[in-house]
């Protein structure tokens, strides 16, 4: 297994694949490999497939991780072993979209106010602030602030994307509080050296130890902090193809998801029935018959 998990990550690195993309791919053959007790070369497409069956029929793994799996394991037969013979598939099946849970500008306060040091306020503040993903914030450098145009460029964009998304005075305000204090060369969140940045798993658990300190009972890990930049965004009227170049979606349909959460944000000057002439009218009497 160790020879052929280095010929996969190799494959997987000359593919531009993510880290975390490899890192799922990694896990998905390591599974098949551990339920089987065999290499994953010696078995066959109907064995593959009774593995996924039974990810989805015992385990009961959500159809998203199981495709996850089933995209990695295509992979391995296909761009790695070269074997046309075994098929991965699972069928594509519709799920419950579930719209995220933000947090409110209240607990956005009591949040950046529990942290315990300067990386994490500036850590937090930067991936609400900007919009970004784990993935993202964590690869930031130093040099990606742009304080002169007010703009951060996002190096490591979803789908190796570059773009640029905003940089405010406040959130620049803290970046310099921060820098004067740690003083980052290269990463601008740096890992346990300073050669490396910081992990997404480091990050992700700065959220949830800094939102558990804040009191705050709401689900979601730092993603939640895109979903509240996102929606803050549309609250204050900036248009949603504007919102979805900003949080690099590459279809409107990502971005759309935002609108259906501002039913509550209608002001009551839209109110339609205020527009039909009906107030203080009673309804008229059914006639007898």
């Amino acid at each position: 297994m160790s020879t052929l998990r280095e010929k996969m990550m190799d494959v997987m690195q000359l593919s531009g694949l993510r880290p975390g993309t490899q890192d799922v791919y990694l896990r998905a053959v390591t599974g098949l490999s551990e339920y089987y007790r065999r290499g994953p070369a010696g078995l066959g497409r109907e064995e593959v497939q009774m593995y996924l069956l039974h990810l989805i029929r015992e385990r009961g793994l959500a159809h998203s991780t199981t495709n996850s799996i089933a995209s990695g394991l295509r992979f391995l037969y296909q761009k790695v072993l070269g074997r046309s013979d075994v098929e991965v598939w699972i069928p594509r099946r519709r799920e419950a979209q579930r719209l995220p849970e933000v947090l409110s500008y209240e607990e956005l306060e009591h949040l950046f106010a529990a942290c315990r040091t300067a990386r994490d306020r500036a850590l937090l503040m930067t991936t609400y602030a900007a919009g970004l993903r784990v993935s993202e914030v964590t690869v930031l450098q130093v040099s990606d602030i742009d304080s002169q145009r007010m703009q951060i460029r996002v190096r490591e964009g979803k789908g190796q994307k570059e773009r640029y998304t905003l940089l405010t005075q406040a959130l620049l305000q803290e970046l310099r509080i921060y820098w004067r204090q740690a003083r980052p060369q290269t990463w601008l969140f740096p890992g346990a050296s300073t050669k490396v940045p910081l992990t997404t798993d480091a990050a992700s658990s700065v959220f949830t130890a800094t939102k558990a300190r804040a009191g705050i009972d709401k689900k979601g890990g730092i993603h939640v902090l895109r979903h509240c930049f996102a929606t803050g965004l549309l609250e204050q009227g900036v248009p949603l193809t504007t919102i979805q170049v900003l949080l690099g979606h590459r279809s409107l349909k990502s971005t759309a998801r935002y609108a259906r959460m501002r039913a509550g944000l209608v002001d009551e000057k839209y109110s339609l029935l205020e527009r039909v002439k009906c107030q203080g009218k009673e309804p008229a009497a059914t006639a007898v018959q």
